[in-house]
C-alpha cells in the first residue's frame, strides 16, 4: 500500500473516534437540556462512528498494514443553543466528507482500487449523514421554537435505533 494512502487511512481512524466524541458531547448537551431523544439521536451517531472507526482499523489489518493508535482530541465546539449543535453536527460531517474524499483522491492518484473500492461505501454514507444534517436543522427551523412541535421532534428522534454498518470487508 501506498505510505500516503496508508498514513491518511490510518488517521482517518483516528477522525471517526473523535466524530464519536464529539457526538457524545452533543448527547451530553440534549441530555443536559432535557431533550432525550435528541441525545438519543446523536448517542446513535456516535456509536456508528466507533464502528467507522473500526472499519478502518480492520481494513488496514486485513492489508498486513500498521495501525498506530493516536491520543483523541477533547470536543472543543462552544454549545450555546440547541441549534449551534444542530450547525456544528452538519459542518462536522462536511469536514469528514473531505477527509474521506483526500483519502479516495490519494488512492485513485495511485491506482489504489483496493482502498477506492473500500471508500466507496464511506462516500455513499457521508452524503447520508449530511442529508441527516441537513434535515435536523430544517425541522428545527420549521418546528424548534414551539414547545409542542419540539416535542414532537424529540419523540421523533427517541425513536432511532442503532443499525451496524452492513460493510463487508
Amino acid at each position: 500500500m501506498n505510505a500516503k494512502v496508508h498514513e491518511l487511512l490510518n488517521q482517518q481512524i483516528n477522525k471517526e473516534f473523535y466524530s464519536a466524541y464529539l457526538y457524545l458531547e452533543f448527547s451530553n448537551y440534549f441530555e443536559d437540556a432535557g431533550l432525550d431523544g435528541f441525545a438519543n439521536w446523536y448517542m446513535i451517531q456516535a456509536q456508528e462512528e466507533r464502528d467507522h472507526a473500526m472499519l478502518f482499523y480492520t481494513y488496514l489489518q486485513n492489508e498486513n498494514q500498521k495501525v498506530t493508535l493516536e491520543a483523541i482530541a477533547k470536543p472543543d465546539k462552544v454549545l450555546n443553543s440547541h441549534m449551534d449543535v444542530l450547525k456544528a453536527g452538519l459542518e462536522h460531517e462536511e469536514y469528514v466528507t473531505s477527509l474521506i474524499n483526500d483519502i479516495y483522491a490519494a488512492a485513485y492518484e495511485v491506482k489504489d482500487f483496493r482502498t477506492m473500492q473500500f471508500l466507496d461505501w464511506f462516500v455513499k454514507e457521508q452524503g447520508e449523514e449530511e442529508t441527516n444534517a441537513n434535515d435536523l436543522i430544517t425541522k428545527m427551523e420549521l418546528f424548534g421554537t414551539d414547545p409542542k412541535s419540539l416535542y414532537m421532534l424529540n419523540q421523533e428522534l427517541a425513536g432511532r435505533v442503532y443499525s451496524a454498518p452492513s460493510l463487508v470487508l
